[in-house]
C-alpha cells in the first residue's frame, strides 16, 4: 500500500486522529507505579502492541511510541542511560508493526517529553546538553521507522527550543506540543499565546504544534482557541486529558466519558484544532466515539469560551482573558516606581 507521506495527510485531510493515553492504559494493563514504562518494549513487548492495535481498531490515525521517557536524563532514573537507542528502536518498531498492519494510512509519531532537568540559567542543564540527548533520542526513533518526531509535555522554552534543534537534526518532521496546567498557563509560565509567539520563531519550523495534558478537556480546549489566535498559519493539536482525575478506590480514575470526550473533539475542531486525541486518562473506548462524532461532522463555528465551558466545564481565568500574573507584576512595579 503506498501511502501519502505525514505532511501530505496533514496537508491534505480536514482532521486526523491521535491516540490515547499510554501511561494509564498502561496501568490497567498491570504497569506499577515508579517503574519505566519504556522497559515494556522489552519486558511485554505484546502489551505495548496490544495497546497500539486498541487504538489503531479506535479509529487512530497516528499512535505515539512508548518512548516519553526515553532520552538519557530520564532513562538514568532506571540505569538505562547508555540503552537510549535500544529502547527508542524497539519501541518504534512495536509501533510501526501494529501501523503496518492497519490497512490503511496510519502514523508512527516518536514520542520525545522532558528531559526532567531545569535548563540554564535558572537550572544546570545546558542548552548543549540538552540538544544532544534530543538528537540521540530522535536518530533512535528515525532508525525505527516513525514518520513524525512528537515531542510532547514541555513546559519551559529553554527545553522546548533545545528539543526541536537535536530533532530538526535527523530529517523528519516536527511536532510540538507544551502541557499549559497552570492557570492557564505552563508550569514555567508559558501561555497558549506565547507559545504561538516562541513556535513562530523556531529556525526549524514544526509541521504542528499545540497542547497536550493540562487540566482537562475544556481548558485544552480553550487553550487551542489561545494559539490558533496567535498562530492562524498553523496547524493545531489538540490532545486533552480525559476530564478530570480523581482517587477512587486506591486508583487515579479520570472523570471524562466517551461522550463526553466525543463533545471536546468536535468543540476542538470547531475551535481550530488539526490534530486531535487524547492523553491522561483516554482509553480506546473514549477514542472510538472521538472518532465516530468527527466522521459525522461538519465544522461549526469557532465555540467562545462560554460554549466551551457550558459543554464541557470550567477554564482558567486567563482563558476568559484576566491575567492575574500580569495584573500582579503590574501592581508591584507601580509600587517600587
Amino acid at each position: 500500500m503506498t501511502r501519502p507521506s505525514f505532511t501530505e495527510a496533514l496537508a491534505t485531510r480536514p482532521w486526523l486522529l491521535a491516540d490515547g493515553a499510554t501511561g494509564t492504559n498502561y496501568f490497567q494493563m498491570g504497569l506499577m507505579s515508579g517503574d519505566a514504562p519504556e522497559l515494556w518494549n522489552f519486558e511485554h513487548p505484546d502489551r505495548v502492541r496490544a495497546l497500539h492495535g486498541q487504538f489503531v481498531a479506535a479509529g487512530a490515525d497516528i499512535i505515539l511510541t512508548n518512548t516519553f521517557g526515553g532520552n538519557r536524563h530520564r532513562l538514568k532514573l532506571h540505569n538505562l542511560q547508555d540503552q537510549v537507542r535500544e529502547v527508542n528502536v524497539a519501541a518504534a518498531k512495536l509501533a510501526r508493526a501494529e501501523a503496518d498492519a492497519a490497512g490503511r494510512p496510519v502514523y508512527v509519531g516518536g514520542s520525545i517529553g522532558p528531559t526532567g532537568e531545569i535548563f540554564q540559567p535558572v537550572g544546570a542543564l545546558s542548552h548543549e546538553e540538552g540538544v544532544a540527548a534530543f538528537e540521540e533520542q530522535a536518530k533512535a526513533l528515525k532508525e525505527g521507522g516513525v514518520d513524525v518526531l512528537w515531542i510532547e509535555t514541555m513546559s519551559s522554552e529553554e527545553e522546548l527550543r533545545a528539543a526541536v534543534e537535536g530533532a530538526s537534526r535527523v530529517g523528519l518532521p516536527i511536532v510540538t506540543t507544551m502541557s499549559f496546567d497552570t492557570n492557564g498557563r505552563t508550569m514555567m509560565g508559558i501561555t497558549p499565546k506565547a507559545f504561538g509567539a516562541l513556535t513562530a520563531s523556531l529556525e526549524t519550523q514544526p509541521v504542528a504544534i499545540g497542547a497536550n495534558c493540562g487540566v482537562g478537556a475544556s481548558e485544552l480546549v480553550a487553550t487551542v482557541l489561545g494559539i490558533s489566535e496567535a498562530r492562524p498559519d498553523a496547524a493545531v493539536v489538540a490532545k486533552g486529558n480525559c476530564g478530570i482525575p480523581q482517587y477512587v478506590d486506591g486508583h487515579i480514575h479520570y472523570t471524562g466519558t466517551p461522550e463526553l470526550m466525543a463533545d471536546y473533539a468536535r468543540i476542538a475542531f470547531d475551535a481550530g484544532a488539526k490534530i486531535i486525541g487524547g492523553c491522561c486518562g483516554t482509553s480506546p473506548e473514549h477514542l472510538a466515539a472521538m472518532r465516530k462524532s468527527l466522521e459525522s461532522y461538519t465544522k461549526g463555528e469557532r465555540p467562545t469560551v462560554e460554549v466551551i465551558e457550558a459543554r464541557l466545564g470550567p477554564v482558567s481565568e486567563l482563558a476568559k482573558g484576566v491575567d492575574k500574573a500580569a495584573a500582579g507584576a503590574a501592581r508591584r512595579e507601580r509600587r517600587r516606581g
